[in-house]
């Protein structure tokens, strides 16, 4: 049903915190687009992060590098009139926070004052602890992100698990605590050894989310595309092991795309079903009056 309609309060980072607290699993999952964020709601999901993902999956680039705040601002404001009750997360894309604590908290802003976002998302641990001070400090709340960085992907040298060493582990420990100390009130685990997810989450007062890092997170998240597996035109031919596919929507979606080209081809569509009419004496007027 479209239209106004009644719904409970949206979800806050006071809800999401007393999840971990009751030792009640969080569910996250991406959402670009209006009709996308409706079904994520429906389905019952916590939060629903706008990922800079949709680089990839949305808009066709090979990385989440060429995003930019406007393409983060227009797909907020979708997804937030789409979901009602979940909280939304915006990725703050590539070089929108890296420069300065200035640029962070005036695009940070942007991404709540206009595109109604709830929370942002940043990537990096103790060398951005800072900025994601200064943020929580004016009031917007900071989720952070560690272990496999996509906008890092350059310094990385692909996507590669993270934190296998004791010396890398530790450093992800330490950055888990950092965001916290610094006041973010959730840290997302991507693709690190499920040993260590289960230790930071153990050791963090905040909830964790993975994606890629095992069940010992607090929660977990997924992209869209990968749950549904939307289309295999622009996935890899070997998906990665944390993803699991929970229906064939593009293989659902590509026969039905199929079948209405046949149709047409044939002249099996339209039928009358799907064809407006008129009184026959109007158009053998305008037949006698037009030639």
């Amino acid at each position: 049903m479209y239209g106004p309609e009644s719904r409970a309060p949206r979800n806050t980072v006071a809800d999401i915190i007393d999840m971990k607290q009751r030792g009640e699993k969080i569910v996250m999952l991406t959402a670009y687009d209006y009709p996308s964020a409706r079904l994520a709601e429906e389905g019952g999901v916590d939060m629903i992060l706008v990922g800079d993902s949709l680089g990839m999956v949305v808009l066709g680039y090979d990385s989440t590098l060429p995003v930019t705040l406007d393409d983060m601002l227009h797909h907020t404001k979708a997804v937030v009139r789409g979901a009602k009750k979940p909280i939304v997360v915006t990725d703050l894309p590539f070089m929108t926070y890296q420069a300065s604590v200035e640029d962070a908290m005036r695009n940070a802003g942007r991404l709540l004052q206009e595109g109604g976002a709830q929370a942002v998302k940043l990537e990096g641990g103790v060398h951005m602890a800072e900025t994601v001070r200064r943020l929580t400090q004016v009031g917007i709340p900071v989720v952070g992100h560690i272990g496999l960085t996509p906008q890092a992907i350059n310094t990385l040298s692909g996507y590669k698990v993270q934190g296998r060493t004791p010396e890398a582990a530790e450093r992800l420990l330490d950055d888990a605590i950092a965001l916290q100390q610094a006041g973010a009130f959730a840290v997302v685990l991507e693709t690190i050894p499920a040993p260590l997810a289960k230790l930071i989450s153990s050791r963090l007062r905040i909830p964790t989310v993975g994606i890629g890092a095992g069940a010992g997170c607090d929660g977990q998240v997924q992209v869209w595309h990968d749950l549904l597996s939307y289309s295999t035109t622009f996935m890899p031919k070997h998906m990665p092991r944390h993803v699991k596919q929970y229906a064939n929507a593009g293989d659902l979606m590509r026969s039905a795309i199929e079948q209405y080209a046949t149709e047409v081809r044939g002249g099996e569509f339209p039928t009358a079903k799907e064809s407006f009419q008129m009184p026959k004496e109007a158009i053998e007027g305008l037949q006698r009056t037009r030639g």
